[in-house]
């Protein structure tokens, strides 16, 4: 699992490329390549099952809505804060 060519040289970089993976926010290119790895990798494949059981079971469980006010509140204080960096 340390020597995981496809996905990264260590467990934490591999890690971090399987999330990008399964989230769809990888060019197609490392998708296939990924994809492909995880077809000759049993130790990457049951990570990527692994992490997609508790995908799903987060979905079932997470029925609440966050507050319409939620998102705004968020894009305001992240505005704060570029405003803040840019005065520095």
């Amino acid at each position: 699992m340390s020597n995981c060519q496809g996905l990264g040289d260590c467990d934490e970089a591999r890690l971090e490329r399987l999330y990008e993976y399964l989230d769809g926010a990888l060019p197609a290119a490392d998708v296939a390549e990924i994809r492909a790895h995880l077809e000759g990798c049993p130790e990457c494949r049951e990570e990527h099952n692994l992490e997609c059981m508790i995908r799903s079971a987060m979905k079932r469980s997470c029925a609440e809505q966050a507050p319409a006010t939620l998102k705004a509140s968020i894009l305001e204080k992240i505005h704060s804060v570029r405003a803040e960096a840019v005065e520095i």
